[in-house]
């Protein structure tokens, strides 16, 4: 499975620099302009895991192929999006579509780069957004438990719906639906706001190691758990650099990490993904997994033939497939496993799927 983020914003405040420096193209039009982006650009990108190459260097690889994360740039929602305004409805039509959100935050001063609002304030940013996305959940739950639609809903969505009408009118945490439905049921009630959320601080080059007054007041107000600090600016410099251009320019300004892999990282985490291999002379490749999926949903991933014709999972950990030089080995050193239907695949173990046609 490959998941999708969405990133969304105010206009100008960088939602298309850090999509083109993200996927590494110039798909999204970056202008000192509200609503330069119309239609969504998509760019799918490869999940960067240094375990792939040690994996395949072991098994004599002929290829390798990663699993891929899609970042999603939508146009800048504004104030009123949720009744039609600048290009709303359009647009929450949109996020409904993603898996996580990423928000961008201003948190930078520029009197080259034109703000909707006339001063950059990353809270009151941040809450027009939720606001919007809200009244959308708002209105989408008043229309679907109309009279007339409840019949098409199954009970479990209904109960949903009506706690989540609860929460907005009586001013209550959704996230409070999080500890009564499972997360498979909350994705298919297509609300906007129960969507897993990264908040992105888009700092200028100067503040990019320690942030500045604006960051450190968001992430008081909303916590540094899903908040990263990040300069679109400098992901783009990055991002036109080679290998070893890259490494020398980020030791120099200090940063440990580019800005994909922390989003990345981050939305493994909130999403709950973990990844598994399968590593052959042909190739070593990357499968991302929900978490607790079992062996069956994981051969799944590749084709859905294995998960209903499914035996047995030979399992060697990531450490010991290593350590022992591969399959051979790590059968005769008793470090290969057969797992059946009921084993939970952890993240980085190696596989190899005995089935049924």
């Amino acid at each position: 499975m490959s998941f999708k983020c969405g990133i969304v914003g105010l206009p100008n405040v960088g939602k298309s620099t850090l999509f083109n420096a993200l996927t590494n193209s110039n798909n999204a039009q970056a202008a000192n302009f509200p609503f330069c982006t119309i239609d969504p650009n998509v760019g799918v990108v490869s999940v960067p895991d240094n375990r792939l190459e040690n994996l395949a260097k072991v098994s004599n690889s002929k290829k390798i192929i990663n699993t891929t994360i899609s970042f999603v740039d939508i146009a800048g929602l504004v104030k009123g999006a949720s009744k039609g305004e600048g290009l709303g409805n359009k647009f929450l039509s949109h996020i409904r579509e993603v898996d996580a959100i990423i928000h961008m935050i201003r948190c930078f001063d520029s009197d080259d780069i034109q703000n909707v609002n006339p001063n950059v304030d990353p809270i009151r940013d941040l809450e027009i957004i939720e606001t919007e996305m809200m009244l959308a959940d708002l209105e989408s739950i008043q229309k679907r438990l109309e009279k007339n639609n409840k019949k098409n809903i199954d009970e479990e969505q209904l109960k949903i719906l009506e706690t989540a009408l609860d929460c907005i009118n009586n001013d209550k945490d959704l996230f409070l639906l999080k500890k009564n439905f499972d997360r498979k049921q909350l994705n298919q009630s297509g609300l906007l706001s129960l969507k897993p959320k990264i908040f992105v601080c888009n700092v200028d080059e100067k503040n990019i190691q320690n942030g500045n007054n604006y960051s450190k007041e968001f992430i008081n107000k909303f916590g540094s758990q899903n908040t990263l600090v990040i300069s679109a600016d400098i992901e783009n410099q990055i991002n036109e650099l080679n290998k070893n251009e890259k490494k020398n320019y980020m030791d120099m300004i200090g940063l440990k990490e580019t800005g994909l892999n922390m989003l990345i990282q981050k939305g493994y985490k909130i999403l709950e993904l973990e990844t598994y291999f399968t590593s052959g002379p042909e190739e070593t490749r990357a499968w991302t997994i929900q978490k607790n999926c079992s062996a069956p949903k994981a051969a799944g991933e590749i084709h859905t033939d294995f998960e209903k014709g499914f035996i047995r999972a030979e399992t060697v950990s990531y450490s010991d497939f290593i350590a022992n030089d591969g399959w051979v080995n790590s059968k005769t050193n008793g470090k290969m496993r057969l797992e059946g239907k009921d084993y939970v695949v952890k993240d980085g173990d190696v596989l190899n799927f005995r089935f049924n046609t």
